[in-house]
């Protein structure tokens, strides 16, 4: 078969691939949670510690995916929370306006506050507080992805169709649309997944590189603002003005957007850690700040 033939069936494919609600994959996920872990002060630490007991990863990372998982462990319960991984505006633009955007508190702001609340309440259940947690770390994480609160009409980049030349083995669900390495996916998966995965490395190796390296302006980009709404706005505004989607609509890409986008992606993660970390700081560890160092 030629490379355009290749290509064609590429593209082809791409219409079966499903729409997905992730932000962040597996990875992207646990790596917000394992670099908040990392700045907790004591008292937080030890309330994690408490609330996460018995669970088969007590760790922010460990519960970072939860969320996700919901759509095997429990399809109804993902079904009624499906809407809480993003932020529309619905009438364009990047000023998310709650009472239009977030209907009943049913956006990732909406619930991030409202789980926020419950999580900080001694008085309510402990299994109602553990899954708050879980939650809080998951949203978060979701808030910092730019595609999960914008003002375009493709659903975030699910539909914005790609064909992406990688070679990058595909999560399980995509094996179907990679051939011949071209993948058919959307600009929502490439930031999902593709962009971090392209680094080739494991959670533990990608932590280790984070700190040794992190972004000369996350920590103050991240204490500018201790709002999630304002997070929704950072990320939205990107999609406008960082050359997130690519330049006159192209449709194919390689790994040069990857490396080029890794950078942004890599600085929202740390951004979304260090807020993680103060929001769990402030709520369960009497209010003091994650600290200002990598440990």
């Amino acid at each position: 078969m030629s490379r355009r033939p290749k290509i064609a069936l590429a593209l082809a494919l791409i219409a079966l691939v499903p729409i997905a609600a992730f932000a962040w994959s597996a990875l992207g996920h646990r790596l917000v949670g394992a670099l908040a872990q990392a700045k907790l002060n004591p008292k937080a630490a030890a309330e994690v510690a408490a609330l996460l007991q018995g669970e088969p990863d007590p760790t922010l990372a460990g519960v970072a995916t939860w969320a996700d998982e919901l759509r095997t462990t429990d399809p109804e319960r993902f079904r009624a929370t499906s809407r809480w991984h993003y932020i529309n505006a619905v009438g364009g633009g990047c000023n998310f306006d709650l009472a239009r955007d977030c209907p009943d508190g049913n956006c990732a702001v909406g619930a991030l506050q409202r789980e926020t609340a419950i999580l900080g309440d001694p008085s309510q259940p402990l299994a109602e507080r553990r899954d708050a947690l879980k939650w809080v770390v998951h949203l978060v994480g979701d808030l910092h992805q730019p595609l999960h609160a914008n003002s375009r009409t493709d659903r975030g980049g699910n539909q914005f169709q790609i064909s992406l030349r990688t070679s990058i083995q595909p999560e399980g669900f995509a094996l179907k649309q990679y051939v011949n390495g071209v993948q058919g996916t959307n600009l929502h998966s490439v930031w999902d997944f593709y962009i971090l995965a392209n680094r080739k490395l494991d959670l533990n190796a990608y932590v280790a590189a984070l700190q040794a390296a992190p972004s000369p302006t996350a920590a103050t980009e991240a204490r500018a603002s201790d709002a999630p709404l304002q997070w929704a706005e950072e990320s939205c505004k990107l999609t406008e003005t960082a050359g997130l989607y690519p330049p006159d609509n192209k449709h194919t890409m390689t790994s040069h957007y990857l490396e080029q986008m890794r950078p942004l992606a890599e600085q929202r993660i740390q951004i979304g850690a260090i807020r993680l970390a103060d929001l769990l700081n402030k709520t369960l560890g009497g209010g003091s700040p994650a600290a200002s160092g990598n440990h």
